[in-house]
């Protein structure tokens, strides 16, 4: 007869109260050794380093990979950070580079921290049960070629030429997607499971709307539509505000198209704003214009909204569908004049429902726990199989090689 004192999972606190089999007490052993390996893991996540974890104001990857991070670390997981030497975080951190590349003047290459960083990742690899990576496809070669199980979450766009030769050569590489929508470039490519982005709860919280107006938040560029944001805002008869970064690549797009449009009246461009800020510019909007002219994998701007309680007004394209819910988060529309007819119904939205919705389906928790069940079946060695059709890719006429969220 066996009998356990202290936590179950726990292979030490086995306690032998009478004889038994040897060979029953070693099987027992073996399967509590195994629930522990299963249940309390070694984790790496591997982070992009142009933003800090969590990044200090913009920065979509790098704020998902902090709140990945944390509520593995809470779950009691071991998990190693590898990231920008700027970033906090309860997890052991292991700094790639000094700061994050963005905000670094004196970075001229990110490409070489890169690469200094996946050296220090497979130089430690046999320390982890495994290996979790957030930047692109860059690993592939070197993750190939060990034992440890990786898995890979593509966060950019897959609507690409360039990409099919990459992901065709190393197709047996697990992916993890973002969104259905995400997929349809490579629907041949080793998919293990979509898990949707997933925030804390008490990060942002409910609000009235009291502010009257209407919010854009992004990039200035030319997918994130802040040009037809400004038009919907202008037709519309509401102010708009604007809190945007602006990429040194897409400085001239603004200067040239952009700045000239903030000169009408109600439009206030506020720059980029702390994730501190983003309470209240969200909360007390009256809705948060998302007209993207791209197929946005994931739009984390909409799950923000939605946690403050702002309905979203957005263009049916990418992974908008499957976040929104048309009449009931906000309206999902075909164009301009679509949203100006869904800003004229804000009214009918319950924003009190738009935060249960976020609640029910963009939780940390959630999202967590979807990414542990997959990592366990990897570890077991039970990854999804392959699809037999190579298929087609279908390429969409883009406006912007720019492949962040």
């Amino acid at each position: 007869m066996v009998e356990l004192q202290g936590p179950p999972d726990r292979p030490e606190h086995l306690i032998i109260l009478s004889s038994v089999c040897g060979s029953s007490a070693h099987v027992l052993g073996i399967q509590s050794e195994a629930k522990t390996r299963f249940e309390v893991m070694r984790i790496a996540q591997v982070a992009p380093l142009y933003e800090s974890i969590p990044p200090r104001l913009y920065g979509g990857t790098e704020r998902v990979v902090s709140w990945l991070t944390e509520e593995l670390v809470r779950l009691g997981h071991d998990v190693t950070l590898f990231a920008s030497g700027d970033s906090v975080t309860n997890a052991r951190l292991v700094p790639a580079c000094s700061r994050a590349l963005r905000l670094d003047p004196q970075c001229k290459d990110p490409f070489a921290h890169h690469v200094l960083m996946l050296e220090k990742v497979f130089a430690e690899v046999a320390n982890f049960d495994f290996v979790h990576f957030h930047t692109d496809y860059f690993h592939f070669p070197l993750s190939r070629r060990q034992d440890v199980p990786c898995l890979t979450t593509l966060h950019g766009r897959l609507d690409l030429p360039d990409l099919v030769p990459v992901y065709q050569t190393f197709r047996e590489q697990p992916l993890v997607s973002i969104s259905d929508s995400q997929r349809i470039p490579l629907p041949w490519a080793n998919w293990q499971g979509t898990v949707r982005h997933g925030m804390p709860r008490q990060s942002l919280t409910f609000s009235h709307g009291d502010g009257k107006y209407l919010a854009f938040l992004g990039r200035v560029s030319p997918e994130k539509g802040v040009d037809e944001a400004i038009d919907i805002a202008r037709r519309s008869g509401m102010p708009l505000k604007i809190a945007a970064k602006i990429d040194q690549a897409d400085r001239a797009y603004f200067e040239q198209q952009i700045r000239p449009l903030l000169n009408c009246g109600g439009v206030e461009f506020i720059g980029e704003i702390s994730n501190d800020e983003k309470n209240s510019f969200l909360g007390d909007a009256a809705a948060l214009l998302f007209p993207i002219c791209w197929p946005e994998p994931f739009g984390i701007v909409m799950i923000e909204a939605l946690a403050c309680g702002t309905p979203v007004i957005a263009y049916n394209r990418g992974s908008v569908p499957e976040i929104m819910v048309d009449g009931v988060t906000g309206y999902v529309v075909d164009d301009s004049a679509g949203a100006i007819d869904a800003v004229k119904r804000l009214r009918e939205i319950d924003r009190e429902v738009c935060r249960r919705h976020f609640d029910r389906h963009f939780s940390v928790e959630r999202m967590a726990q979807e990414y542990v069940t997959i990592y366990k079946r990897l570890v077991r060695g039970e990854a999804l199989p392959l699809t037999l059709d190579d298929g087609v890719p279908s390429w969409t006429d883009l406006v912007s090689p720019n492949t962040t969220t």
